[in-house]
Formats: structure tokens, C-alpha cells, sequence
């Protein structure tokens, strides 16, 4: 293959859409040590992008240089390599950049009284001059890939492309406060963002002012150990979080940044949405953007060619890192309670034990007595519940409706049971393993080759919540024993864990093994609580309502849904004409 050719296809690992050039221009202009960055686009950036900083500039003889494939003065041995601390470094923007596009170069560097210009179209320097220059960097690219018009095929309308733009712009903003960044889109400006000693004062700037109230400041740091040189060294990270009910179905809202470096990473992603379930509904999360800071060492940022992707040397200290310390700013703002000893306090001694009409609650959570000094806490009294006589009423087999704190509670059964079963099976499955029974047979079955593959990963969680289950084949598997649990709550046994091996289980992502036995405890929990339209009796009722208070995170079942709504009384009154 030719040059030009070899160019054009490493410019498609490099540049698919103009955002992706107005990346790369940026990550240069900010290497360079630029204060201010501004970016002017037209139509979307396929017929113009600029971009102009106030950096060091390049020399007038290293021009040519700059624009040649793999040509880089950021790294020049191995070390360096594995200690990046640029954003660029591979030496192929440019080139790749120059292939696909006109692109023009003007710069004068710091101390130099005369800056130069040079001129590519297809990857070919046309033209290399002498030319006055404010000392910087201004850099045009004009009709991105026209002479690739397949690639412009999949190009987006100018206005999406522009939005693309415009993000790229504040995630890399976010790094670096104290640097102006600007962009223009059609004469339009669609970002400003001054310069700022404050790093907090940016977040909320790309965040938007008016989010300020509900957002939440996270910070937590670890140490962790080098398994070949035994080095300590500090990992930290910091960031702000927003409030649950600021939850949306659009991932792109969180942004990671390592090292001052925007990643996508689906182990962190993950790591949030466990930071916030039983928060937020399955697929929804508040804004968030997450600042990590760790040895450069222990990451490596070549295995992507756009460098968006990095690969950590430690990844689950990250992940629980992430997790915890989204969830001490969640705590710190009481929006999870703290646990209160669930089994010690669940049922007061002359508590009814029942919570469904035909299986106890005994028979899942220990029986055992109460202290006394905690026994004084009141059972919601309920003479009679179905009529309507006593303090709650059954609405449809479904709702509980009650009066709380000058406020109507209309609460969803199924998800406060849900939530209940939830904190109990955790807490007993900290302590020990649930109780099994075992079969006389074992259970032997055909699963999808996939089911065998989790079936090895789900062994220890398998064994932790009353399974005992071994392969009897390629594709064949034989239960001999079975939760104590599901049996008493009328689930089968064999149903269940068919539906759990076809989960995915966050395969492919650096959870731990909590974290997937949270997602397991998660269907115990769906499958075994009492369901909209099962009919209530007024001591059921009392013995859920009365551990309502004494759970992690009651507002919301483990999926996220709201166990309850209150209406203020007031509210009531308003709609009523009394005020």
C-alpha cells in the first residue's frame, strides 16, 4: 500500500467525525500549555474547524515534522511510555488528520519573532512559508473526508455533529479549570467556559448552575501495593454526584476522568450504578463526574487508538473505590440510612410473625428474642383493615393507605415487601449461608451452553444462597439441594435458578462478587415477596409497616421504584378549595 492509503486508514482509528479532530487539536493545544482554546466550526466541522491556542507553538523548521505519521517529542523510550502523562503521545493526529482533509498550519512559538505555515491536502504538503503569527498554534481543517466520501455517509446532521463538538469540549474542560475554552458553531456560541481557580466552580459550570443544589460531593482515597516493586501508593478520587431523582436513561450524562484523562469504562459505569441501586430505577442514573487520580504507572492509555479507553493494572481497588465512595457522599447526605442492626430489630415479641397468609415470616428471618431495651418501638396499631374501619386500608389488593407525619402514604406493597425480603437475605448472607434442604434425587437438566459458562462464576454465590449444583454434562447440570427459602415462599426452585443462570450478571465488567450477589439477592427477593392483588390481613400489614423504619433504603424497592409516595396534607387541602 501506498502512503497516502496506509494515512487514510490509520485516520480511520484516529478520526471518524469531526468531534474526534476537534479531540485531538485540543489534547495538542493543551500539551502545549495553552491558557486559551478556541474552537470555530462550520457545519458541524466538516467543511471548517479551527482551532487557535496561545501555547508554545511550533518551530518554523519543525513544521513538517508535525504533520508526519508517528512523529512525536513527547516520548522517546520505553519508561516514558509507561508513564504517559500527556494526552498526546503516539505522534498520529495529525498525520491521520491531514490525510482525510485540508488542513493548515500557522505557528510562532514563545521567543521567536517570526512564525511559519504549512499546508497539507490528502496527506501531500502543498505549500511550507514564513508567515506572522500571535505566538500559538492555529490550526484549520477544512472539508473533513472529501476524499473518503463513504465516511461522510455516516456523519450525523451538522446541528448532532456540533453537539458532539460541544461535549468533547467541556469533558476536556473538566480536567483543566484553569484554561479558557470556547466554541463557535455557525457564528454561534455554544460553550464558554472562563478560566477558574475554583475546580468545583468548572464542574458546575459544564453541570449547569441550576443543579448546583443537588449535587454532592464525593472524595475517598485507598492505598494500594505494586505486586513487583511493593511501592505504596495513593489512588484518590473526587468528583460531584447528583441527587437520585435527578436520574435519567442516558449514560452519557456520567463522565470518568483518570489522570486528567476522559475514558469510557464500563467497570467504573458499573461501579456507580451499584453505588446507586435500589436508588434509582434499572438503566437510570443522576449526573456525574468522577475525577480518579492514580500512580501513571499502573495505567496503561495505549490500547485504544483515540486513547478513550485505558486498561488498569488494579481494577477492582478502582471499582470499590467508586462505589464507596459514591455511596459515603449518598450516606453523608442521608439519602442511605444507616443500617440498624435489620434481625435484631425487625420484630418486636408480641409482633405478629406472619406476611403472607399462608407462609410465616419466621421461616425466613430468625425467631429469635429482641432485646428489650429495643422492644418498646410501636407496631402501626390496625384493628381492621380491610373495611376501612382501622388506620390503613388495602387498596386494591395492592396499595396501603395510611396517614404519616401530615402526610397521605399510599405505598405499593409488593415493593416494600421486595425491600424488606432484600435487607434481610443480605444481612443473613453476611453472616452465614441460608439454609438448604436437601433433594432426595438431585434435579438433573438441559441449559444453554452460556448458563454453563456462568454456572463456574456463580459456583460461590450458588453455594452462599442454598444451592448445591454440579455439571452433569456438556450442557447438563444436577441440583441436589435448594434453598430453604424459595421453598417456603412457594417459588420453584428449579424455575429460579434457570432464569438466574440465563442473567448476564454484569459479565464482562470488574464487579466483585458482593456486588453480583446483591444482583441474585435482587430476584430472591422479587420472586418471593407478596404481589399486587394478594390480600393482606391487618397483622400482615402491621409487621410490614413496622419494619418499614428499620431498613437500608426503604424509600425504593432493590429496582429502584419507590416503595411510596407521600401527598403533603396541605397539597390535599389546596386541591380541595381550603386554602
Amino acid at each position: 500500500m501506498d502512503a497516502t492509503l496506509v494515512d487514510q486508514i490509520a485516520a480511520g482509528e484516529v478520526v471518524d467525525r469531526p468531534a474526534s479532530v476537534v479531540k485531538e487539536l485540543v489534547e495538542n493545544a493543551l500539551d502545549a500549555g495553552a491558557r486559551c482554546i478556541e474552537v470555530i466550526i462550520e457545519s458541524g466541522g466538516t467543511d471548517l474547524i479551527r482551532v487557535l491556542d496561545d501555547g508554545c507553538g511550533i518551530a518554523v523548521d519543525e513544521l513538517p515534522l508535525a504533520i508526519a505519521a508517528h512523529a512525536t517529542s513527547k516520548i522517546s523510550s520505553l519508561d516514558d511510555l509507561e508513564e504517559v502523562s500527556t494526552f498526546g503521545f503516539r505522534g498520529e493526529a495529525l498525520a491521520s488528520i491531514a490525510s482525510v482533509s485540508r488542513l493548515r498550519i500557522v505557528s510562532r512559538p514563545s521567543g521567536s519573532e517570526v512564525g511559519g505555515s504549512i499546508a497539507v491536502e490528502g496527506g501531500l504538503t502543498v505549500g511550507s512559508t514564513p508567515a506572522a503569527s500571535p505566538q500559538g498554534t492555529s490550526i484549520e481543517v477544512r472539508h473533513l473526508f472529501y476524499n473518503t466520501p463513504a465516511r461522510r455517509k455516516f456523519l450525523k446532521t451538522p446541528r448532532a455533529e456540533a453537539a458532539r463538538c460541544s461535549d468533547v469540549l467541556e469533558l476536556l474542560s473538566l480536567a483543566h479549570p484553569g484554561v479558557t475554552f470556547r466554541l463557535q458553531s455557525d457564528g454561534r456560541l455554544l460553550v464558554d467556559l472562563a478560566a477558574t481557580s475554583a475546580v468545583r466552580r468548572r464542574l458546575l459550570d459544564v453541570l449547569g448552575t441550576e443543579s448546583e443544589p443537588h449535587m454532592l460531593d464525593v472524595e475517598a482515597s485507598c492505598e494500594v501495593t505494586d505486586p513487583d516493586s511493593l511501592a505504596v501508593h495513593t489512588v484518590h478520587i473526587w468528583g460531584l454526584v447528583g441527587h437520585p431523582e435527578l436520574a435519567r436513561p442516558r449514560g452519557a450524562a456520567q463522565r470518568f476522568l483518570v489522570n486528567g484523562r476522559p475514558i469510557q469504562d464500563r467497570a467504573l459505569a458499573s461501579a456507580l450504578r451499584e453505588a446507586f441501586r435500589g436508588l434509582t430505577e434499572p438503566g437510570h442514573l443522576p449526573p456525574a463526574i468522577l475525577h480518579l487520580t492514580v500512580n501513571p504507572a499502573s495505567v496503561d492509555v495505549n490500547v485504544h487508538p483515540a486513547k478513550t479507553e485505558v486498561r488498569f493494572r488494579h481494577p477492582s481497588v478502582l471499582w470499590k473505590l467508586v462505589r464507596d465512595g459514591v455511596r459515603g457522599a449518598l450516606r453523608r447526605a442521608n439519602l442511605v440510612p444507616v443500617e440498624t442492626g435489620l434481625l435484631e430489630r425487625a420484630v418486636a415479641p408480641t409482633a405478629p410473625t406472619a406476611i403472607s397468609s399462608s407462609l410465616p415470616l419466621s421461616q425466613w428471618m430468625d425467631s429469635r428474642e429482641v432485646d428489650s431495651s429495643e422492644s418498646s418501638r410501636p407496631i402501626v396499631p390496625i384493628a381492621t383493615v380491610l373495611d376501612g374501619v382501622g388506620t390503613v386500608l388495602q387498596v386494591d389488593r395492592t396499595w396501603l393507605v395510611f396517614e404519616e407525619d401530615g402526610a397521605l402514604v399510599v405505598a405499593d406493597q409488593h415493593a416494600l415487601h421486595e425491600r424488606v425480603m432484600f435487607e434481610t437475605l443480605k444481612e443473613r448472607v453476611s453472616k452465614s449461608s441460608l439454609p438448604a434442604q436437601r433433594l432426595l434425587l438431585p434435579d438433573v437438566f438441559s441449559v444453554e451452553s452460556s448458563a454453563m459458562n456462568r454456572l463456574d462464576a456463580l459456583a460461590p454465590i450458588l453455594t452462599r444462597i442454598g444451592y448445591e449444583v454440579t455439571p452433569a454434562g456438556p450442557r447438563s447440570i444436577a441440583v441436589s439441594a435448594t434453598p430453604t427459602f424459595l421453598a417456603e415462599r412457594g417459588v420453584n426452585p428449579t424455575t429460579f435458578l434457570k432464569g438466574l443462570l440465563a442473567q448476564p450478571h454484569s459479565e464482562g465488567q470488574a464487579t466483585d462478587e458482593e456486588s453480583v450477589l446483591s444482583e441474585v439477592l435482587d430476584m430472591m427477593a422479587c420472586k418471593a415477596a407478596v404481589k399486587g392483588g394478594d390480600r393482606l390481613t391487618g397483622a400482615e400489614v402491621a409487621q410490614l409497616l413496622a419494619m418499614r423504619d428499620q431498613i437500608d433504603r426503604a424509600s425504593n424497592c432493590p429496582h429502584g421504584r419507590p416503595t411510596s409516595i407521600r401527598i403533603p396534607l396541605a397539597e390535599i387541602e389546596k386541591r380541595f378549595g381550603r386554602r
